[in-house]
């Protein structure tokens, strides 16, 4: 049988918004949460907007103390600009940057959540076009990478990677991801004999490699272990971590600060040189194989957008 319905507040940032579900009670007992993908909807197309326009707190609070921090006068006039640029979008509900990314989508759903009046994916992909639409958001998306490259004119389909948690909520996370930064990023293979040393020499290569095209400030997301893929995803989801959060383990924080600081000592500076390279190395990890060491380098430049709800 349906329940009755019982009421949440979302809040975004830009406005707040109250949404009905259900509760489907089976006559075992238990107990599934109802969505519907008309909300899914809603909110990704609002997430969108709100990531292109509005950088997050911690990224602006890092330019800030890089600007306090640089030596280059030239750096400190670049940083100026790029705060400035920051100040202006938020203001003004525009977006951050003309390269309004390719959408990544992380998902995660509560096993114990059922969700109805449509396919997920198909969902979310339709909150992406309504967001870029409605926002007037650059749509850069080819249909086929090679041989006919035209634009799918509403900036789908979104990279969407789900996994199913306990709960019975919906958790989303937006990314949109630029291509200069990303055309910069890398793998290595690289075998466990490498170790640590192997794993610096890794990320510097890919790092020096970019120099100064990614538009740093960079924010470095490294995915080491599991596999090529994994890898990958890892660097990627390392890039949705707060920047003022370090990671769990100990030897691994020590690695970032060290990473950090090897990045800072290239010169490569905020665009034009200088100091403040990038603003944070974050670093995710997975069980491997005992004959593989992957390391996964994906850059991101200093438009580190993403927005974060749970339904």
């Amino acid at each position: 049988m349906i329940s009755e319905g019982e009421s949440g507040l979302v809040e975004t940032g830009m406005k707040h918004k109250s949404f009905y579900n259900s509760l489907l009670v089976f006559s075992n007992g238990i107990t599934l949460r109802e969505l519907n993908v008309k909300l899914i909807t809603e909110n990704v197309a609002e997430m969108c907007k709100e990531a292109a326009y509005y950088l997050p707190d911690d990224v602006y609070r890092a330019l800030k103390r890089g600007r306090e921090t640089e030596q280059s006068p030239v750096g400190r006039i670049v940083l100026d600009q790029i705060i400035k640029n920051a100040e202006i979008a938020k203001a003004e509900d525009r977006p951050y940057c003309q390269d309004t990314g390719m959408t990544i989508v992380f998902l995660e759903v509560g096993q114990d959540l059922h969700i109805v009046g449509g396919d997920l994916e198909e969902a979310v992909n339709a909150g992406i076009a309504k967001g870029y639409t409605e926002g007037y958001l650059r749509k850069s998306v080819v249909g086929e990478p090679l041989f006919n490259r035209v634009n799918t004119k509403n900036n789908t389909p979104g990279v969407i990677y789900t996994k199913i948690v306990p709960g019975d909520k919906l958790s989303i996370t937006i990314a949109p991801k630029g291509f200069g930064s990303e055309n910069k990023s890398g793998i290595k293979m690289l075998v466990p004999a490498d170790g640590v040393r192997g794993v610096k020499k890794a990320v510097m290569e890919i790092i020096l490699h970019a120099s100064m095209n990614p538009c740093p400030p960079m924010v470095v997301g490294v995915g080491i272990g599991g596999t090529m893929d994994r890898a990958a995803l890892l660097s990627k989801k390392a890039l949705t971590r707060s920047i003022d959060e370090r990671n769990p383990m100990p030897e691994y924080a020590k690695l970032e600060q060290e990473l950090l600081d090897m990045i800072y000592a290239t010169g490569i500076g905020p665009q034009l040189g200088g100091t403040t390279s990038a603003l944070a190395v974050n670093i995710e990890w997975a069980p491997t194989h005992i004959a593989g060491l992957p390391v996964a380098v994906t850059i991101c430049c200093h438009a580190m957008r993403h927005a974060h709800r749970v339904l």
